[in-house]
């Protein structure tokens, strides 16, 4: 694979947490599914995308075992609750970082967001490669 476009993946990452942000904002109009997948599926793409600006180089795999592992890192620590972390997480800010709550489902949503990133990918440099 040749190295990423920083400018683009820095693009990516933009765009796709805009879009997350406003799937917080638009839950009374998007499908019940979507709510409980799309922002935190979407958080896991953005940390793919952000990955692979920050690590140009790196293979598509070793992007998405970088995201999936910090975004599973991410959801574990939310089984520990101490006043410090806990007061971060009361910051809007710390709070979308952190999360708030483990959920099994989370870890689904960040797999899905992972697996989409790699998916395009792949698609975007094998299709690359055989134009």
């Amino acid at each position: 694979m040749s190295k990423r476009n920083r400018w683009v993946y820095l693009l990516l990452a933009i765009v796709i947490m805009g879009a997350g942000l406003l799937s917080r904002k638009l839950t009374a109009y998007l499908p019940h599914i979507v709510n409980i997948y799309a922002g935190d599926s979407l958080w896991a793409l953005m940390i793919f995308v952000s990955a692979g600006f920050l690590f140009p180089a790196w293979k598509t795999k070793t992007i998405g075992m970088f995201a999936i592992v910090f975004c599973y890192f991410i959801e574990f620590t939310q089984l520990y609750h101490a006043p410090w972390i806990d007061d971060i997480r009361k910051n809007a800010l710390g709070g979308l970082i952190l999360g708030y709550g483990f959920l099994w489902r989370d870890i689904l949503a960040y797999s899905i967001g992972v697996a989409a990133g790699m998916s395009w990918e792949y698609y975007r440099y094998r299709f690359k490669r055989s134009a």
